[in-house]
């Protein structure tokens, strides 16, 4: 096998993105995404079921796909990287099942790896300025709300702090509801909020109190912020008064990036890490990007993040975090892994 350059076949199929990408080392050859999203639309969320399904379905053509996009054939392939956990279970062994499938049948290493880390190893797909470490990484998606202290993304990774309760993807999501918008709520409340006035409405910034930041200094809650839109809507609407849709929008999408931002910095502040990576499919908020940029500046932190199409669920991101475990001479995986819906960001490699 090249360990200098591995080709690699990464398969991501954690929540409702099939995602299957090919990489070359470190150089991005594919990365394509059938996304069930549409199917998932008319519950308001992701139904685990209709998932793991549209992954069976989608997942013979997204590889064959991806293999005619990176101009390569099948039989090429070094080794096959796939997601292990954390996400929906069933979701999770149709790729792990496809992928040991394929590496049986190549008679290729496989390499399980976590679906979090690989937000981080996106960023390595970038060829003008490579990952530096140690990094503070912020990864914000419909699922998870995780800060982590990446010291070495195939060695050393912890947790500073994650969501108690609702992740900021799903407080979108709720809030969305609650306003009459369509699902996926993230895009929508950031169209609603064109126009609107972000300090309309001070709505509560979750965890941020002296007695919170004791015991949850990088935890984040978002429970509460969903509740307490629900109610402003709901006393407007009692008494008889129009609600203000894109000043709510805006206003509960400041609170949410308020509290992301600033956690996120005074990590890096408080650590003494000068570099910010931002992952996951809330970062195509515009809000959050554009927060994000002023306050990193304001604290000389280097903010990072990867092109959109590598923030959501990829498989891009799973080959390129299973090419730097083999060109650091990890082992493969043993094929008795399986789908772990709580895997640890700790546990880079299963």
């Amino acid at each position: 096998m090249n360990r200098e350059a591995p080709l690699v076949l990464g398969i991501e199929t954690s929540c409702d993105e099939t995602g299957v990408g090919i990489v070359r080392g470190t150089a991005l050859l594919a990365n394509v995404i059938a996304s069930s999203m549409e199917e998932h639309a008319r519950y308001g969320g992701v139904v685990p079921e209709v998932a793991a399904r549209a992954h069976l379905e989608a997942l013979g053509p997204t590889i064959a796909a991806a293999l005619a996009e990176a101009d390569v054939e099948l039989g090429d392939v070094d080794a096959v990287a796939v997601t292990s956990g954390p996400g929906l279970a069933g979701a999770l062994m149709v790729g792990v099942g496809a992928a040991k499938a394929l590496a049986l049948a190549l008679e290729r290493p496989i390499y399980a790896v976590n679906h979090l880390v690989g937000h981080v190893g996106a960023d390595l797909l970038d060829d003008e300025a490579p990952l530096e470490t140690p990094t503070v990484a912020l990864l914000v998606s419909g699922g998870h709300t995780s800060l982590l202290l990446v010291r070495d993304l195939v060695a050393d990774v912890e947790l500073l702090g994650e969501t108690i309760d609702d992740a900021a993807g799903e407080a979108f999501d709720k809030v969305a509801r609650l306003l009459g918008l369509p699902y996926p709520g993230g895009p929508e409340i950031d169209r609603a909020a064109i126009g609107g006035d972000p300090t309309a409405i001070r709505f509560p910034r979750g965890l941020t109190l002296p007695k919170d930041l004791v015991a949850h200094r990088y935890d984040f809650s978002f429970s509460g912020l969903k509740t307490a839109v629900a109610r402003w809507v709901e006393q407007r609407e009692a008494a008889g008064e129009p609600v203000p849709l894109a000043d709510v929008a805006a206003s509960f999408r400041e609170a949410v990036v308020d509290v992301l931002v600033s956690k996120a910095v005074a990590a890096c502040t408080e650590l003494g890490v000068p570099r910010l990576l931002l992952g996951g499919g809330v970062v195509a908020n515009s809000r959050l990007r554009e927060v994000a940029q002023q306050r990193a500046d304001a604290a000389g932190i280097a903010l990072r993040v990867p092109p959109l199409s590598l923030c959501t669920d990829n498989g891009a991101m799973i080959a390129a975090l299973g090419a730097q475990l083999i060109m650091a001479g990890h082992d493969p995986s043993a094929l008795a892994f399986g789908a772990d819906s709580t895997l640890p960001v700790t546990e880079i490699q299963v």
